[in-house]
């Protein structure tokens, strides 16, 4: 700044306000320091910056996996309210692996974030402590364990019950659970409602009835093969995430199975049949979670509401209806 001051011959700060598009610099001289500017290839240095204020505007986003739809949706909403505010977004990956995630998300907070976006695969996140003071830090999809800070969730439980109540409300009574892994507090959840639901309806918990596989494909198709490999099999499937639903998709119209979904997802209403989905709506969950990041950037000492539960939507499609072969409409 200080060249382009001088081979403009006026103040650093008079430069500054050019850069910071202050209206009251005369138009003569915003065209000599813009020349002088394009003269020397002079650029704003964003890392001096961040020493001179303390922090980067800068919010970091971290989820397990960025194809999932689900999280697919918050990180785009969080990067798009960023924006709005003048920030940039930062997103990292870390897949199932909570030593992924600590190394993923103390990289990003040791440069100084604004704040932080994070959905956990960790079963605590008490690592966190160190920057909660300072850092703005934001959880979605799961409740924070050992740690205090905003959170935006989905009522798991309750969720799998409203899915698993509609399609008893079919007529269906034979309904399978269909998910990827116990070990995540989300699955257990909607697990947890799905079974609630049947013994509240009177319907038999049948252990053989809830599937676990990895959301491939493959491991799908394995888990809905031994499904209808039963001596009495299921009639419907609650499937607890998006990944398993669109795994599930290229078999929906040939298995006969009514099915609906926890979480939307793309095309899910242009599949045939079109699929019932629980709307967790992630673009609120991640325009939430950033502007709370900014507001608690902006009033650090004002008190907001810790637990935040966004609430879910039923989208009734055709799937939640038995089609195929197996059972004619």
């Amino acid at each position: 700044m200080r060249d382009v001051a001088r081979e403009a011959r006026v103040s650093v700060k008079t430069v500054s306000r050019v850069h910071n598009g202050d209206a009251h610099v005369t138009a003569e001289t915003r065209q000599r320091v813009q020349e002088a500017i394009g003269r020397l290839g002079y650029v704003p240095n964003a890392l001096a910056t961040t020493f001179r204020e303390g922090r980067s505007r800068v919010m970091g986003v971290v989820v397990p996996s960025i194809e999932d739809p689900y999280f697919a949706s918050i990180v785009h909403h969080v990067d798009r309210t960023a924006a709005l505010h003048g920030m940039l977004t930062i997103v990292a990956g870390t897949g199932a692996d909570p030593a992924e995630e600590r190394e993923r998300v103390e990289a990003l907070l040791s440069r100084r974030l604004s704040g932080l976006v994070l959905a956990p695969v960790s079963e605590e996140q008490s690592y966190l402590r160190p920057w909660s003071a300072s850092t703005p830090l934001v959880v979605v999809d799961r409740l924070p364990t050992r740690l205090a800070a905003d959170s935006f969730t989905t009522d798991d439980a309750g969720g799998a019950a409203v899915l698993t109540e509609h399609l008893l409300g079919h007529g269906h009574r034979r309904i399978a659970f269909l998910g990827d892994t116990h070990r995540l507090s989300t699955t257990a959840e909607r697990l947890t409602g799905y079974q609630q639901a049947l013994s509240q309806a009177g319907a038999v918990v049948r252990p053989e009835l809830v599937a676990m596989a990895d959301s491939t494909p493959g491991g799908v198709d394995g888990a809905i093969d031994d499904l209808l490999a039963l001596d009495d099999p299921p009639t419907a499937v609650v499937s607890s995430n998006a990944r398993c639903t669109q795994a599930l998709a290229p078999r929906i119209r040939s298995l006969g199975l009514a099915v609906v979904s926890f979480g939307d997802f793309p095309l899910a209403d242009s599949l045939v049949p079109s699929v019932t989905v629980l709307d967790q709506q992630p673009r609120l969950v991640g325009e939430l979670a950033a502007a709370r990041v900014i507001e608690r950037q902006a009033h650090p000492r004002r008190r907001f509401r810790r637990r935040t539960t966004v609430p879910s939507v039923l989208i009734e499609r055709d799937s939640c209806r038995p089609a195929g072969p197996r059972h004619p409409r």
